[in-house]
């Protein structure tokens, strides 16, 4: 581990009581402070993303979308899922006449749906919160009106920005890494909401300033109807433990897809792969390929959840897979930046929670006044004249967020876990799963080994993995076994191996709840500012 782009030794987080966390101390902490003050997993939930919604708005932020589970209880989790409808002026022909062939990434705001973000708060709270919502966001309202010191990696992608309008709380010129920055229009924001609630956002002056600012694009309608509902979760049962994840639109099914492919292809607590082996890296390698690799076709938001999951295709999928090969797949149908935070309380309730901006700063369009920058998830959106992902009225985007809970034969919560990482996500959430469910690692262990994705070869953005899924390169950490690389190229996979890459691998969480009840915890590392903290 002595490589420049391996991650730092990063010991398991344990505690007794609750545990938060994420890819910032500051924010892992203000979750923590919320259990302490009798706080649930929810309430330290959203404290923790009001917190990263102010300090790292280069991945997350109040004009994204949010996936969250919620396990309680000795049943299946119950998920929010807040990702945003395109506006009632969403309009196909347009961009076409303009030129675009795929969803402008910048600076339209077509490629902004309605955020779904704050109506997810306001769903998680209005039925797991224990504290005044006032209160769950007042360390993030606190650290917006007195500033706070910058990550390095915010600091970083600060001085990547261009000219951003409206937004003159990230004008230039821009802090260096530890420079206190103080974001007062986002502190106002986040307190209109902390007084009335999601009203005070959408139909506040937020709404009002996302009305002049969509030029058409929103109604007030499409602002006055919530954006975030209560969903069935997806299960697969796969090495003696039951997964779950969001259903469409979200990724989800892929972590899920994936596992029980590479079940079927043998990857078991019974064989003797290793993840030190190249054999355990292809087999994972393939059994991502065989779930994702007609995601453009399938993923949109009338997709039936229980069918991408039918074991009977999965089985077939498995069929392909070869020890001494890699498959030919065939075109499809057709980096990210993101957060993942989990929390566990006293109480056992676990909460798995991702939002997002897309890419980094999102579509690169400022809400006046307001502090808040507009995703661009309408990225996920075909402009194909009929395709099932179609960008339209009402339309949610596919999304690659993909949180998941493992949960016992029992019914009890075993762990909660995610990443960051565009398309990636499910492939780490696998590998994730493989090395603790399989191979028995423990939190730190699985957050700090080394990892692969899948990229497509060139050009590449995070989110165009699927394009063709023959044409892709295996991105791998330099730190990984010096085996992978060359047992991955001898059965035909195209590697790349990567330097010093802190976003290009995800930024992972993961809190395990072990039999005795102790719960275990680790951030990643590779955040450089993340971090699991404990409570009483």
């Amino acid at each position: 581990m002595t490589d420049a782009a391996a991650p730092s030794f990063l010991p398991t987080t344990y505690s007794a009581g609750g545990l938060v966390a994420s890819v910032d101390q500051l924010a892992s902490s203000a979750g923590a402070q919320l259990l302490a003050a009798g706080g649930s997993a929810v309430d330290a939930a959203i404290a923790a993303n009001a917190v990263l919604a102010v300090t790292a708005p280069h991945m997350c932020g109040l004009g994204g979308d949010l996936f969250a589970l919620v396990h309680h209880s000795a049943g299946p989790p119950e998920v929010v899922d807040a990702a945003g409808r395109a506006g009632s002026g969403a309009d196909p022909e347009r961009l076409r006449r303009e030129g675009h062939t795929r969803m402008p990434l910048r600076g339209d705001v077509a490629a902004a749906p309605v955020p779904g973000c704050v109506d997810g708060w306001a769903l998680l709270h209005e039925r797991h919160g224990r504290l005044p919502l006032a209160d769950v966001l007042a360390p993030a309202i606190r650290l917006a009106g007195e500033g706070f010191p910058v990550s390095p990696l915010l600091s970083f992608m600060l001085h990547t920005l261009g000219p951003l309008e409206g937004c003159d709380e990230l004008a230039w010129p821009r802090p260096d890494t530890g420079e206190v920055l103080v974001r007062p229009d986002l502190a106002d924001t986040l307190m209109a909401i902390a007084d009335g609630g999601r009203e005070a956002f959408y139909q506040g002056a937020f709404g009002e300033a996302l009305l002049a600012a969509g030029g058409g694009e929103y109604q007030p309608s499409d602002l006055a109807a919530a954006q975030a509902r209560w969903v069935e979760p997806l299960r697969t049962s796969v090495w003696g433990h039951d997964v779950w994840a969001p259903p469409p639109t979200s990724s989800g099914y892929l972590v899920l897809a994936g596992a029980r492919i590479a079940e079927l292809c043998g990857l078991g607590p019974d064989t003797d792969l290793r993840p030190d082996e190249p054999a355990w890296a292809h087999l994972l390698v393939e059994s991502a390929r065989l779930a994702g690799h007609d995601r453009l076709a399938v993923l949109h938001d009338r997709a039936d959840g229980s069918a991408v999951l039918d074991d009977d295709e999965l089985a077939r999928r498995a069929a392909r897979f070869s020890p001494d090969s890699m498959a030919r797949l065939g075109a499809s149908a057709r980096e990210g930046d993101t957060m993942y935070l989990c929390a566990v309380d006293r109480d056992g309730t676990g909460v798995s929670l991702i939002q997002s901006n897309a890419m980094d700063f999102g579509a690169h369009v400022a809400v006046p006044g307001t502090g808040v920058l507009l995703h661009n998830r309408g990225l996920g959106f075909s402009l194909e004249p009929g395709h099932p992902a179609e960008y339209g009225p009402g339309r949610r985007p596919p999304h690659t967020l993909s949180p998941a809970v493992v949960t016992r034969p029992d019914g009890s919560l075993r762990a909660v876990l995610g990443t960051m990482g565009g398309d990636s996500q499910p492939q780490v959430v696998l590998q994730m799963l493989a090395r603790l469910l399989v191979n028995g690692q423990d939190a730190g262990e699985v957050v700090t080994a080394p990892r692969f994705v899948l990229a497509k070869a060139q050009p590449r953005s995070g989110f165009d993995t699927w394009v063709d899924p023959d044409d892709q390169v295996v991105r791998v950490e330099s730190h990984a076994p010096a085996a992978w690389a060359a047992g991955l190229e001898a059965v035909g996979h195209e590697v790349e191996l990567a330097g010093f890459d802190p976003a290009g691998f995800g930024h992972a969480q993961l809190i395990e709840v072990r039999a005795d009840g102790v719960r275990a915890g680790a951030a990643d590392p590779r955040s450089m500012v993340g971090a699991a903290v404990a409570s009483t």
